[in-house]
């Protein structure tokens, strides 16, 4: 990616530091993907994406910016992407997936945070992600306290613009979390200086239920006994859809859906048939963490679907199109977006429905309860996540982890177990 040396200066970036995580990128990748066989062909273009993945993206970004564009970088899936395209703003996503931003984190927060948050906050202030630097204004939200806290030191670097979600799902909250979209609305027709109107709030809201629709369609190829792509791959798919174009983004998914349909027909598989059927729930697997996937799918397992914000959460639910006023369509956004079970909500069960619906409708043998260290609301709403699958008779394996590798061994140990037990 030498030829982005001038941008990452322009973009005051820690070229030194920064080339320490590019050259251990690669590596990684190449570990945990390339090393597979039998990949579908049309992985071909997210492998490419994530050989220029602090390169091509940030450069098209920055090329929008010159024609007057904004850009808007956020960090959850309960950020409403229609009303930023409906302004001719672009979203990318920010949230941090690698151990190497973690150090970066710990400066100005404790410890006892969760690594997602310590990533994210060290790859800005560390000046080590050309994303985070790139964008005019980041977007947080209020899904626990450990980001309301981070959103604060954030703040003091980049302008800052928090939602808040409401803390359960009764009407009044879903009209509430409505108001709060149609305040965000104002901010974004005056960070961009573009008028939202129904008809341009319509066509965005349309370009994002067919990204969600292509997306579907890849994790629909799962469900049967077939396997034609592995959960890694998959995986890799939803991690960079946060940051493409969405329109670009559905054309790839839905090319490569096609591509697994044609597997499926033929029976091609890139798993030995009997192999056992992980369920991954729990917490969001930023990019480029890709370490659970790949232990679980080189121990005998694999991973056929995520209750995730980078699973099915993303996806999930289309927002009803051609409202008429901009009053029902932020309504119409409220309903789908409160359809996202996070752990913030109480009480959750809609997660736990989730769970089991999911469990069912991909034939599991099992479920991986996952939960990156420190994250209290996902850690604590575990027990009720493991009560139900066990009394609904599905074999259920907790798990806590972070970015570093030192408790792969271990993870594998366990996983390895658990995998055999389903036997």
């Amino acid at each position: 990616m030498s030829d982005y040396v001038q941008m990452w200066k322009d973009l005051g970036m820690d070229l030194e530091t920064h080339d320490a995580l590019c050259q251990v990128l690669p590596t990684a990748f190449g570990d945990v993907y390339l090393s597979q066989e039998n990949r579908p062909e049309a992985m071909g273009f997210w492998d490419f994406v994530v050989s220029e993945i602090h390169g091509i993206r940030p450069s098209e970004l920055i090329e929008a910016q010159k024609n007057g564009r904004k850009v808007f970088g956020t960090f959850c899936v309960y950020v409403p992407d229609e009303v930023v395209i409906a302004a001719d703003g672009i979203v990318t996503g920010l949230c941090g997936g690698s151990q190497f931003w973690v150090p970066g984190g710990e400066k100005v927060l404790p410890k006892s945070t969760c690594p997602l948050i310590k990533a994210s906050v060290g790859a800005r202030l560390d000046r080590t992600c050309p994303f985070f630097r790139i964008a005019d204004m980041y977007v947080g939200e209020t899904t626990c306290d450990g980001k309301k806290k981070a959103w604060e030191i954030l703040g003091e670097d980049v302008p800052m613009y928090i939602m808040d979600i409401p803390q359960m799902k009764r009407e009044k909250d879903i009209e509430k979390w409505a108001q709060e979209i149609a305040a965000f609305a104002a901010v974004v027709e005056e960070q961009t200086g573009n008028k939202i109107t129904v008809e341009k709030l319509n066509d965005a809201i349309r370009i994002i239920n067919e990204k969600r629709k292509a997306m579907a369609r890849v994790f629909a190829a799962t469900k049967g006994k077939n396997l034609p792509i592995s959960g890694k791959d998959r995986l890799l798919m939803t991690q960079i859809a946060f940051f493409d174009d969405p329109a670009r983004c559905a054309q790839m998914c839905n090319k490569l859906a096609d591509e697994l349909d044609e597997r499926n027909a033929k029976g091609v598989r890139v798993f030995p048939a009997g192999t056992k059927r992980i369920l991954l729930s729990g917490t969001p697997l930023a990019i480029p963490n890709w370490k659970l996937h790949h232990i679980i799918e080189t121990s005998g397992a694999a991973v056929v679907c995520e209750e995730m914000c980078t699973g099915t959460r993303y996806f999930e639910n289309l927002v009803e199109e051609d409202k008429t006023t901009l009053e029902d369509q932020y309504m119409a956004l409220s309903r789908r977006y409160m359809k996202n079970n996070c752990a913030c909500f109480t009480p959750n069960t809609g997660r736990i429905d989730d769970i089991l619906r999911l469990a069912k409708e991909y034939e599991v043998d099992g479920v991986i309860d996952v939960n990156l260290k420190f994250c209290c609301l996902y850690d604590t709403e575990g027990y009720t996540v493991e009560k139900a699958l066990k009394d609904a008779g599905i074999p259920v394996l907790g798990i806590e982890t972070d970015y570093t590798d030192t408790d792969a061994e271990q993870l594998r140990t366990r996983i390895e177990a658990f995998v055999e037990m389903l036997g």
